[in-house]
């Protein structure tokens, strides 16, 4: 073999087939860092989407609940417009009050969550709805019952007043009846007239003798005649008075005596009471005898009264007799 200094005119292929395969490594890197920055421009892209719409919806949830605050808050200020201080208004509008009491109480209770889910938040606008509607139709209601009662309190004070009005007239009513009733009482008394006192001797053979003689005197007979055109039938009390010469007046057991109140003298000692049965429109005789056991000289004076008015007296003296009497 001969050595000489000219290149061989065989090419080498083993220094290129090295530079291929470097730059397929190369193109391999770069497909690799392309794909790897795509995926994580891919990858943040999308967390700017998550982020984006987890944002949306936070500001979509405060935007409601704060909505729900603001329209619950706006309701309740309509009810305390319309809240009833009036007792009686109260007692009709319970039943309404308690459902109204009810819903503001499941209100408050989801509106107080912090985590309050979309659909309790829903719910929760659900019932505002329905509170504003019972709150609206409360309203009508305060305003309905409280004409009926501005009505009835009107009507009230009218009766008052007729009330009043009638009482006045009634007690001047029941004052002129009862001038009325005094003025018939009074008028309903007897008259007396034709009031005699005849002193009686009774002789042992029966028969009766007038005496003026004291010490012949058994009895003394009292006799009247009364009438009265407006005195109502039936029973009729009244009261004899006899005054002995000695100003005492003669009130015994056997007669019957005691006392009476007048209208005019005030009490009295009375002798005897009779009572008789009256008919309207009648004169009617009345004897009543009056014995004793002695009979005493002077003066007896007898008194009658009837409905607590004296009706009549007179006088009868008895002589104290001569030898031959």
């Amino acid at each position: 073999m001969t050595n000489t200094n000219y290149p061989s005119a065989t090419p080498t292929t083993q220094p290129q087939r090295s530079s291929n395969s470097k730059n397929i490594v190369i193109g391999l890197l770069a497909v690799a860092l392309l794909g790897s920055w795509a995926y994580f421009l891919m990858k943040i892209n999308r967390s700017d989407k998550e982020i984006l719409s987890k944002t949306e919806e936070g500001v979509h949830y405060m935007s409601q609940r704060d909505s729900l605050e603001s329209l619950y808050k706006f309701t309740l200020d309509k009810y305390d417009s319309v809240s009833v201080s009036n007792n009686d208004l109260s007692g009709k509008l319970t039943g309404k009050q308690s459902e109204i009491t009810k819903l503001k109480g499941e209100i408050s209770s989801i509106l107080r969550k912090k985590n309050a889910t979309a659909s309790e938040l829903s719910r929760a606008k659900t019932l505002i709805e329905e509170l504003n509607t019972k709150i609206t139709t409360l309203e009508a209601d305060v305003a309905r019952l409280t004409g009926e009662n501005q009505v009835l309190t009107t009507e009230k004070a009218q009766l008052i007043v007729e009330k009043d009005t009638l009482t006045a007239n009634l007690a001047t009513t029941q004052g002129e009846k009862k001038v009325l009733e005094e003025t018939v009482d009074v008028g309903s008394t007897f008259s007396a007239s034709n009031i005699a006192i005849t002193p009686v001797n009774e002789k042992s053979s029966g028969k009766e003798k007038e005496t003026t003689t004291a010490k012949k005197v058994d009895k003394l007979v009292v006799s009247y005649n009364v009438e009265n055109r407006i005195a109502k039938s039936g029973p009729a009390d009244m009261y004899i008075i006899v005054t002995a010469p000695d100003g005492k007046v003669i009130s015994t057991e056997a007669t019957g005596g005691g006392t009476f109140t007048t209208r005019t003298d005030g009490d009295q000692t009375f002798t005897y009471k009779t009572t008789i049965n009256y008919e309207p429109g009648t004169r009617q005789n009345i004897q009543v005898p009056l014995v004793q056991d002695k009979f005493q000289t002077g003066d007896y004076k007898i008194q009658v009264y009837h409905n607590g008015f004296k009706i009549g007296e007179g006088v009868r003296t008895l002589k104290k007799g001569g030898l031959f009497s």
